[in-house]
């Protein structure tokens, strides 16, 4: 009799086999199934099909939606439909939102898409807050920060403030105290109320370099309704500091003789206090005044960067900080590099980035990371070219070093980028036209400009302009006067190229005039000289102003700042706290409370 053979199910034998070969459980997600099925309920939704409960607005408007899905995803609905007696309705009233903005926000519950525009982020936000969707109202929040500016701000401001956006609210008082200067031109600040001018002029740390600004301001407050603002006045007068303005400017530029001041015996009491102030502290520099909340330098934590040569001469670089408003310098830490000349780069507000070069070395490159609670400068990546006398750039946290030239060779038409994110810097395949060397470089609507320089042997006119979007150099209209090391600006959607030299077949000139391009029209036109020539001035754009820094007049390095106002279209001037031999370098940075007694 033939024997009968045993056979084990295959459900058996594979449970042998993955128990054999150690298999652990694992858990998987079809994201595309859970997908799906917020489609078809949305679907569902549309078609009112299978809905249990429908939302009715104040102007009569019902949205269908299924109570489950609501408590799945909103804490208000959850907290409604199952603690309160609104769960057993099928018709609940919503409100205070509008019909629009509740149809968007159940559209998001159901497919976690919501589209913020100017015109609905108004209402979204407090909508968003009340039913507790953290998501939208975050968005919101981002979208508005994004939308910012002079015009705006104050009335964000007061959004913010009356919803209880906190974040919003950080961000747009820190707005206004930057741009102080630009918010008090628009028609939101002449419509504010007496005590929110005083909250405003009041503060310590608005962005101001001349207390006169704070003046002008109040008074041109007061005469836009002349009538029932004159007696307030007295109150505003009390927060403006009138003893940090320069004494010939209270003389001379009408504070002492405007007539509301005049006119005023409480408001002339403070300009008699000023002048008494200065008198003092002139006469007997000694005596140490009490302070006030007149005479209180306001803490303004921004202040300038300056990388500056040590006045030893022997060719290191030093950091100072700068503070525009009480005009003071301080120095800080040593930079290690010894160098001829050394241009700043600021990435993300507080990694600045010195490019330096010399005889013997000239692709180091230092860092300084002013988040650090004990900065230092630091070696970091190397450039890939030795380049001499390059133009420095900042687009889209991405260092660009242009032009320049290698010792003993010809000039370079050739620039390359450092990405800070993967710490690498790379050739830019694209050339310019043209060999520059101390080309002067600026930005302006994402696109990088290479304004003037030098080739061998003459000071160039043309411009050229690198779109890293599509890696192309690009020239633009030349300027009226070749410019080797100009200085450049950029303010209010213009780009200024400031001084220079003009050389010519040996020969050099030293420049006082400059160029405005706007780049709408492509034309390049001259606004008011200098007071002073200025060969590789340093230029920094600051609460709407264009300092400029020290430069070379041609025989000598300048310890002066000349500023220049768009609005009046002049220059003012200012000595520099220091005598220097030359000053290579500067960034805008907000300084760090734990540096500003460095």
């Amino acid at each position: 009799m033939e024997s009968v053979k045993h056979v084990i199910p295959w459900t058996s034998r594979l449970k042998k086999v993955l128990k054999s070969n150690g298999c652990k459980s694992t858990i998987y997600t079809n994201s595309c199934d859970t997908h799906s099925f917020f489609e078809f309920l949305q679907c569902l939704r549309n078609e009112e099909k299978l809905c249990d409960i429908k939302l009715e607005t104040d102007d009569g408007v019902i949205v269908c939606a299924h109570k489950v899905v609501l408590v799945s995803v909103c804490p208000y609905f959850r907290t409604m439909i199952t603690s309160f007696a609104e769960g057993d309705k099928y018709v609940v009233n919503i409100r205070d939102i509008d019909s629009n903005i509740l149809q968007l926000l159940i559209d998001f519950i159901y497919t976690g898409k919501i589209m913020v525009t100017e015109q609905n982020v108004m209402g979204l936000l407090p909508a968003a807050k009340l039913l507790q969707l953290d998501y939208v109202k975050g968005v919101c929040v981002e979208f508005l920060q994004k939308q910012l500016n002079t015009s705006n701000c104050l009335g964000i401001k007061e959004f913010a403030e009356f919803y209880n956006c906190s974040d919003l609210l950080s961000s747009s008082e820190e707005y206004i105290k930057t741009h102080f200067l630009k918010v008090v031109e628009v028609d939101e600040f002449l419509s504010l109320s007496t005590e929110e001018v005083i909250n405003l002029i009041s503060r310590d740390d608005i962005n101001v370099p001349f207390e006169e600004k704070i003046f002008e301001c109040v008074i041109n407050w007061v005469k836009h309704e002349l009538d029932c603002r004159y007696d307030s006045l007295s109150k505003l007068m009390e927060h403006v500091r009138l003893s940090l303005a320069p004494e010939e400017c209270i003389i001379s530029k009408n504070i002492a003789d405007e007539p509301l001041i005049k006119n005023n015996p409480k408001c002339e009491d403070f300009v008699i206090e000023a002048l008494n102030f200065h008198f003092i502290v002139k006469k007997f520099p000694h005596i140490t005044m009490p302070q006030t909340i007149r005479n209180s330098p306001r803490q303004t934590g921004l202040k300038f960067l300056l990388a500056m040569c040590d006045p030893s001469g022997i060719g290191k670089c030093y950091t100072s900080w700068y503070d525009p408003v009480t005009k003071l310098l301080h120095k800080t830490k040593k930079m290690n590099m010894e160098c001829e000349l050394c241009g700043l780069a600021l990435i993300k507000d507080h990694l600045v980035f010195a490019l330096g070069y010399n005889y013997f070395h000239s692709r180091s490159i230092e860092m300084l990371d002013l988040s650090s609670q004990s900065p230092h400068w630091k070696p970091t990546v190397d450039m890939l070219v030795d380049r001499n006398r390059f133009g420095v750039g900042v687009l889209d946290d991405r260092i660009y070093a242009v032009g320049g030239d290698i010792i003993g060779d010809s000039q370079l038409n050739s620039a390359e980028v450092f990405d800070v994110s993967v710490q690498e810097w790379r050739l830019i395949s694209s050339r310019m036209s043209t060999g520059r060397i101390n080309p002067g470089v600026g930005v302006l609507d994402n696109l990088l400009y290479a304004v003037g320089g030098y080739k061998y042997p003459f000071s160039l006119k043309s411009v050229e302009c690198y779109d890293p979007s599509l890696n192309t150099w690009t020239p633009v209209t030349q300027m009226s006067t070749s410019r080797r090391a100009p200085g450049i600006g950029v303010l209010d959607g213009k780009m200024y190229a400031i001084g220079g030299d003009c050389q010519d077949d040996g020969s050099s000139v030293a420049l006082k005039s400059v160029e405005a391009y706007t780049p709408i029209d492509k034309v390049w036109s001259f606004i008011p000289d200098m007071h002073f020539c200025r060969v590789a001035p340093i230029v920094i754009t600051f609460n709407g102003l264009l300092y400029v820094i020290g430069g070379f007049d041609g025989s000598t390095n300048l310890d002066s700042v000349e500023i220049y106002d768009t609005k009046n279209n002049t220059w003012t001037m200012e000595p520099f706290p220091t005598s220097v031999n030359g000053i290579y370098g500067a960034v805008v940075i907000n300084l760090p409370s734990h540096l500003r007694n460095d």
